[in-house]
C-alpha cells in the first residue's frame, strides 16, 4: 500500500501524522510512504531524515493525495484537503465530526473511507487512539489556566499554590476520565483546592481512591455545578461522550455569578465544548471574555507541544494503521470489531450513530 503523510495546515499545528520511526516500521512491512515536504519541520524532523527511515518526498500535498491509498494525518482535513480526497481512499486522523457538519458533508462528497481516532476503542472500552491527547490536554489544561490566572493575561491575580497565609485556586473539573484525572494530577501537584465532577459511580470511587482526600469528588450535576461555580477560580470542563457533541453543562446564567478574572478552559471544544460560552480559538488567538470571564477554548491544545503529542499519537495509531495497510481497510475492520467502532464515514455514509445524531444526517451501518 502507498501511505501518505502531508504537512498540516490547521493554524499553528505542528505535529505529524507519522513521525520516522512510525516510517520505518511500516517501510519494514512492504509499503511504500509518501511525505510532503517539511511535514515533520515543525518538531525538528527534517525531510533527510524521513528519506533515511525510507519514506520519498514529496513537494506538495496535492503530491500526497493523488499517490496514496490511505492518509494518515493529525487534525481534520481542512477544506482544500477534502476537495483532494476520492473514492476509497483511506483517510485516518482525528475528524471530531459531531461539532463539524461541513467536514462531514465533504467526506460524504468525496467517498473516501474515514477512519476517526477518537472513535476507535479497545477491549476495556476505552478510547486508546485519543487517551493521550486527553493526557497532554488534561495536563496542558491546568498549566494554561494558572497562566492565565495571572493579572497581566487577564485573570484575577491569584496564584493557584496560594502561599502560606493565603488560600490556593480554587479548580473544578468538570469530568473525571481521562483528561480530567490528569488535569486534577497536574492541579494537586500544584497544591491547589481542586474538586472533581463525576457522573459514574465506579469512576467516583476510583478517583476517591486515587487521591486520597488530596481532591474531593462529588457528583456532576447541576445543583452542585451551580454551588461550586461562584466560588471557582478555574474551571476546567473535560466532558467527553464518544462520537457526540459534548452536553453545555456551563450556562451563561452561571457565569453571572462567577468572579470576574475566572478562568474557563473548555478541553471538550473539539466536540464543540461544554460551556454555552465556548466558541473554538486558536494558539494565535487563544483567549477572549465573557461576562467578565476568560475563555480558553483552543481546539488543538496538543499542538503547543507537537513533539510530546506526536511521538505519543504515533505509538497509538501505528499498530493500527500497520493493520490497515497490511489488510487493506475491510479485512482489517472485519477483523477488529474496535477499530471498525472508528468508521465514521465511508462512501458517501455516516457510519457512526453518535455522530449522525448530533449531525441530524441519516445513520448507516457498515457491516
Amino acid at each position: 500500500m502507498i501511505i501518505g503523510c502531508p504537512k498540516e495546515i490547521k493554524n499553528h499545528e505542528y505535529r505529524v501524522g507519522l513521525v520516522p520511526g512510525s516510517v520505518k516500521e511500516l517501510v519494514g512491512h512492504g509499503h511504500k510512504v509518501i511525505v510532503e515536504t517539511g511535514a515533520g519541520a515543525g518538531i525538528n524532523y527534517d525531510d533527510k531524515a524521513y528519506k533515511e527511515a525510507g519514506a520519498s518526498i514529496v513537494k506538495t500535498a496535492k503530491d500526497v493525495f493523488s499517490k496514496a491509498d490511505m492518509i494518515v494525518k493529525v487534525k481534520e482535513p481542512q477544506a482544500v484537503e477534502c476537495a483532494m480526497l476520492r473514492e476509497d481512499q483511506i483517510l485516518f486522523t482525528y475528524l471530531h465530526l459531531a461539532a463539524d457538519k461541513p467536514q462531514a458533508k465533504a467526506l460524504m462528497k468525496s467517498k473516501c473511507v474515514a477512519i476517526a481516532y477518537e472513535t476507535v476503542t479497545d477491549q476495556e472500552g476505552g478510547l486508546p487512539l485519543l487517551r493521550p491527547m486527553s493526557e497532554i490536554a488534561g495536563r496542558l489544561s491546568v498549566h494554561v489556566g494558572s497562566g492565565l490566572l495571572q493579572k497581566h493575561e487577564g485573570g484575577l491575580g491569584r496564584l493557584i499554590s496560594g502561599v502560606p497565609g493565603v488560600y490556593p485556586a480554587r479548580v473544578v473539573i468538570i469530568g473525571g476520565g481521562v483528561a480530567g484525572f490528569n488535569a486534577a494530577r497536574m492541579a494537586v501537584g500544584l497544591e491547589a483546592n481542586v474538586t472533581i465532577m463525576e457522573k459514574s459511580q465506579n469512576r467516583m470511587r476510583f478517583l476517591d481512591d486515587y487521591f486520597k482526600g488530596s481532591a474531593r469528588i462529588v457528583h456532576s450535576n447541576k445543583e452542585n455545578l451551580e454551588n461550586l461555580i461562584p466560588y471557582a477560580d478555574l474551571v476546567i470542563g473535560a466532558v467527553l461522550v464518544p462520537g457526540a457533541s459534548a452536553p453545555r453543562l456551563v450556562t451563561k446564567k452561571m457565569l453571572k455569578q462567577m468572579k470576574s478574572g475566572a478562568v474557563l478552559v473548555d478541553i471538550a471544544i473539539d466536540q464543540g465544548g461544554c460551556f454555552e460560552t465556548s466558541k473554538p480559538t486558536t494558539h494565535r488567538d487563544p483567549t477572549y471574555v465573557v461576562d467578565g470571564i476568560l475563555h480558553y477554548c483552543v481546539a488543538n491544545m496538543p499542538g503547543a507541544v507537537p513533539l510530546t503529542s506526536a511521538l505519543a499519537l504515533n505509538t497509538a495509531i501505528l499498530p493500527h494503521a500497520l493493520a490497515l495497510a497490511n489488510k487493506g481497510w475491510r479485512r482489517a475492520v472485519a477483523e477488529d470489531t474496535h477499530l471498525k467502532n472508528g468508521l465514521n464515514v465511508v462512501q458517501g455514509k455516516i457510519c457512526n450513530k453518535n455522530v449522525a445524531e448530533a449531525l441530524q444526517l441519516e445513520y448507516t451501518e457498515y457491516s
